[in-house]
């Protein structure tokens, strides 16, 4: 027996592999005997929270996950949703907070990486990238590193790949000052016929692994992503994954030139846990058993050991089950495109995992129990109190409107990202329509006269509010800003960053989150069809706000009709469609106001949300509007300030001078402050010719919806009647300096 398999296996090597001892008592028990070190590091990471969801798990399955355009959801390495004809879209979001907090670069990257993969693997050619990023306060110490690290890592994977960053979201809290939240989303096309699944069916077919050599970076990946963070976090830097990008864009064409043929059986991306999760969960759900001789496996480091071959979590590699005979004609593509390819063991009928290593019988298991017996806990949870409605007339007015706007514009809340998009290849591929920015990244179907358009938000603030409604918000606001450029909401998937669910208020939040978010999708019929759950985002105790970022699929079916935020021409009106109530609770400008967030977020209806949803669509498609923009973070003034800043014919572009509006005054009951910048939800700012702007109001009103001109296209500056007027170009220097400025560029 090799000197691996028979290391004693004590409480404190237990412990180091985050196992608590009830749980490695069920595993003794399992086995009927004390597990191999090799096993012991298999069932570690296979029942970590990362790869098991064992605080989650119970809660997941209560949300919506089929309908009519689902092609697959949860399950598989992303989901699948049909666009018509032959063409489906393929998405996943997924994170890499941990690694990214501990080795941005290296952290943010990797987690780009392993996304796409997980998108290609099922037979999609990556057309597009998104992330949500969530930093500490903007003077903490670190926060300048990382945001720099982080974002270097995003775009050197993403440009050198070769796949647009089309969107995202930054936001900056002290609530994240020692645990930052990293999210990678990616959207891939495909053909409804060449999806390929990860079930190896079949006994005696060869297990094939392709791409990088294996080495001893991220071993331990998935069980540092399980665990909270302390003073030693630092020590941590060999459990962060090194990727390359450049690989990664020769095992995209590798695999999808071998998928054209009739070669595959089965394929999963080699993600968290590695060999082992891979192996493991393509047998379990074949049906079959697995043998490995790791003495083929390609490695790049001397003297690896079985632990560290199963555990490795090195970036590029695939497994993929082949059909019989199909190696030679497999390894020549391979070979083509400079990437190992090797027949690492077979498919068998006993139900077992056999891990052979130098002639030693590392680890034997039975697959059914490692892919399924992780421990599923039904926590303890309290429900999150619910707070008291702010009204309007609580928060103190502004002496100047227009002065309000320009300092909340050039905070740390709403100050321009472009330092952040700029640095992304947004526009490689040629597909993509328009630039960062708007309300929702769109890239055309190649080929054909559709497009797709993605998104992703939370409002945290919201959240750590009230979980459920926080929630239900963000699933809203991605199928808003996708109804904004004139998409049909398809599906959405979901990353939900939380603290350590072993302590009631933080399952309580969950539990709440998950209740919020499937509410939200049944009424709008937008289902979950892939996601993500990240737990133990705390440092020494102090866990991260309650952050579930949504992403958002929705179909374009005309690509020549969409919309943007840009205002076009001068003398068009402009009209609020949605119900105003002046709602400052855990808004911006409620913290501007008063120095803190307090109160209830703004609640949801979710039936006025569709049938505004409804009428948007159909005046894009008609031709009856021509900028759109949702209202959200700081309400409708500064929804309208970002249509004029990014108007014009060169909109989006720094030299843009923009188009001014003239505001009409408010005349209704309400303080006119909380109209202004209240964030009240479900409301939309549109564009119309003088000519169409009666009929649009009267189609809103049909529907029972609130609507009102607000303003007039006009100059170049804001203006209010009894207010000094606010020049574009000021607003401009104030909004977009913050972020260059923070960053010493």
């Amino acid at each position: 027996m090799a000197a691996e398999t028979t290391k004693t296996i004590t409480p404190e090597m237990v412990a180091e592999h985050g196992l608590k001892p009830d749980e490695y008592q069920r595993l003794l028990e399992i086995l009927g005997r004390t597990p191999s070190i090799c096993e012991l590091g298999i069932f570690s990471v296979m029942w970590s929270e990362h790869c098991s969801y064992k605080s989650s798990r119970v809660w997941l399955k209560t949300l919506p996950t089929s309908g009519a355009k689902v092609i697959q959801g949860p399950g598989e390495n992303a989901g699948v949703v049909d666009l018509g004809g032959d063409d489906a879209v393929i998405f996943k979001m997924e994170s890499h907070n941990h690694p990214s907090y501990i080795e941005p670069f290296q952290g943010a990257a990797t987690g780009v990486g392993g996304i796409m993969r997980d998108v290609f693997t099922m037979g999609a050619r990556p057309v597009a990238n998104l992330n949500a990023l969530r930093f500490g306060a903007p003077d903490h110490a670190k926060t300048r590193h990382l945001v720099n690290g982080v974002v270097a890592g995003i775009a050197h994977y993403g440009n050198c790949t070769g796949v647009p960053t089309i969107g995202g979201e930054t936001n900056f809290d002290e609530g994240y000052n020692n645990n930052i939240l990293v999210n990678a989303m990616c959207v891939g096309l495909a053909k409804k016929d060449k999806i390929f699944y990860s079930a190896a069916k079949g006994v005696g077919l060869p297990v094939v692994y392709v791409g990088s050599k294996t080495g001893r970076d991220g071993i331990h990946g998935a069980t540092m992503a399980s665990a909270e963070f302390d003073e030693k976090s630092d020590e941590k830097r060999p459990t962060v994954q090194v990727g390359d990008p450049f690989t990664e864009k020769l095992l995209i064409e590798a695999c999808l030139e071998l998928m054209a043929t009739d070669s595959i059986i089965a394929i999963q991306d080699m993600g968290a846990a590695g060999l082992t999760s891979s192996t493991s969960e393509m047998a379990d759900k074949g049906g079959v058993g697995i043998e490995l001789n790791l003495d083929y496996v390609p490695q790049r480091e001397t003297n690896m050991t079985a632990y560290e071959m199963m555990l490795s979590e090195s970036q590029e590699r695939m497994l993929m089950i082949l059909k019989p005979e199909r190696e030679a004609d497999a390894k020549a593509i391979f070979a083509k495109w400079g990437l190992d390819f090797a027949v690492i063991g077979k498919t068998t009928d006993t139900g077992r995992m056999v891990i052979m290593h130098k002639g030693n019988v590392e680890a034997d298991l039975p697959v059914p129990v490692l892919a399924n017996s992780a421990p599923q806990y039904t926590r303890p949870y309290e429900e999150p109190k619910k707070l008291a409605k702010i009204l309007p007339e609580w928060v103190p007015a502004p002496n100047a409107v227009l002065g309000t706007l320009k300092t909340l514009m050039s905070g740390s809340h709403l100050a321009s990202r472009r330092w952040i998009w700029e640095q992304y290849d947004h526009m490689v591929m040629g597909d993509t329509v328009g630039r960062p920015g708007g309300d929702a990244g769109v890239v055309r179907v190649h080929g054909t006269s559709k497009a797709i358009a993605v998104a992703c938000d939370v409002t945290p603030r919201y959240v750590t509010a009230d979980p459920e409604e926080g929630t239900k918000q963000a699933v809203v606001e991605t199928w808003r800003n996708l109804t904004a450029v004139g998409a049909d909401p398809l599906a959405i998937t979901d990353n939900m960053n939380f603290a350590n669910p072993e302590r009631p208020e933080i399952m309580g939040q969950f539990v709440a989150s998950v209740r919020g978010m499937g509410e939200a999708c049944k009424a709008l019929d937008y289902p979950v069809v892939s996601g993500n759950v990240s737990l133990y985002n705390e440092t020494n105790g102090v866990g991260i706000p309650p952050t579930p970022a949504i992403g958002g699929v929705g179909l374009i079916p005309d690509a020549t009709k969409l919309a943007d935020i840009r205002l076009k021409t001068e003398g068009d009106m402009l009209i609020v469609i949605g119900r105003e109530e002046g709602h400052l609770g855990q808004s911006l400008y409620q913290q501007h106001a008063t120095g803190k967030f307090e109160g209830a977020p703004p609640p949801v209806d979710l039936q006025s949300e569709i049938k505004a949803g409804r009428l948007i669509r159909s005046l894009i498609r008609e031709g009856r509007v021509s900028a759109v923009h949702d209202c959200s973070d700081g309400g409708l003034l500064v929804a309208i300030a970002e249509m004029a800043l990014a108007g014009g014919d060169h909109g989006l572009t720094r030299e843009a001078s923009g188009l001014g509006v003239e505001l009409y005054p408010y005349e209704g009951k309400l303080p006119a402050h909380a109209i202004w910048f209240g964030e009240d939800q479900g409301r939309y700012v549109v564009e119309v010719s003088p000519q169409k702007a009666e009929e649009v109001l009267e189609r809103a009103r049909l529907l029972e919806l609130p609507a009102r001109i607000v303003g007039r296209v006009s100059g170049n500056a804001l203006s209010i009647k009894g207010e000094t007027a606010l020049p574009l170009s000021e607003l401009r220097t104030a909004h977009e300096s913050w972020l260059p400025k923070l960053m010493g560029a």
